[in-house]
């Protein structure tokens, strides 16, 4: 299953891992637990037979993953079929680099990754360290963009990691942004993203964190991309900042797809 995606920075997500676990504050309210756990009900048994067993309720009846990840053979070629090009989301419901993933399975997602390479893939981790311990076994082409998360300032370490990889896109996803990140260095990040927490009992953020880091992007020549304020309502709360919303994509990469790579027929 890959779904065409309401996140406004990508198009679609492709999943070929399922399952997770929390490895720092930024996860605690994570959304792909509660929509790993909806999926694990699905009348569809293709569907929960993937995903039941991989979201648990613990003692306080709060939801957290079960610590099993699956991977899911059978979705490694879906980009293939796909022959408009788009902007994927790479797990969306996992972490690439998590601990549990085999590397020769992560192989195979790059292989695929650089065979479809109409499209362009986001990848997203906050596994830094096993991205910067891995990175040269894998072919970074033009397709594949790396970011990390960082949450707040005790995260940045992240950043150093990211900046050791040879994507030819690197990027920040600021969110759920849980405290001011004051001192970004920038050189070497290709795109910064923002955004705040959505759900039950949504952690604050900062209009003047968000002002800050916007700033920075602008003094030091980086595209900023501001998705949500988030809180309970996040449509209700929006996007806008500064009377405007902020849809910039990196440089290196143009609006229209068509340029980026030739249709495979």
């Amino acid at each position: 299953m890959s779904l065409q995606s309401l996140i406004q920075w990508t198009d679609a997500t492709w999943n070929p891992i399922a399952g997770c676990s929390r490895i720092s504050p930024g996860c605690a309210n994570c959304y792909a637990i509660k929509e790993v756990r909806r999926m694990g009900g699905n009348p569809n048994l293709k569907v929960s037979g993937i995903y039941n067993g991989l979201v648990e309720k613990n003692a306080n009846g709060i939801l957290d993953w079960t610590h099993e990840l699956r991977l899911i053979e059978a979705r490694l070629t879906i980009p293939l079929h796909w022959r408009s090009p788009r902007r994927i989301f790479v797990n969306s419901l996992s972490d690439l680099f998590h601990e549990s993933v085999p590397v020769e399975f992560i192989k195979k997602v790059f292989s695929i990754m650089n065979e479809a390479n109409w499209h362009q893939y986001q990848i997203l981790t906050k596994r830094s360290e096993r991205l910067a311990q891995l990175e040269d076994q894998f072919n970074w082409s033009e397709s594949i963009w790396q970011g990390v998360s960082v949450e707040s300032q005790a995260y940045q370490y992240r950043i150093d990691h990211l900046k050791q990889i040879s994507a030819k896109i690197r990027f920040l996803s600021l969110e759920p942004l849980l405290g001011p990140l004051p001192d970004l260095d920038l050189m070497g990040i290709d795109w910064v993203i923002v955004g705040g927490e959505s759900g039950v009992s949504p952690r604050p953020m900062l209009e003047s964190w968000v002002q800050n880091i916007l700033e920075q992007c602008q003094q030091q020549g980086v595209p900023f991309f501001f998705k949500q304020w988030g809180g309970k309502n996040k449509k209700i709360n929006g996007r806008t900042l500064n009377g405007r919303t902020y849809d910039d994509l990196p440089k290196k990469f143009s609006s229209d797809n068509s340029e980026v790579a030739k249709i495979k027929n």
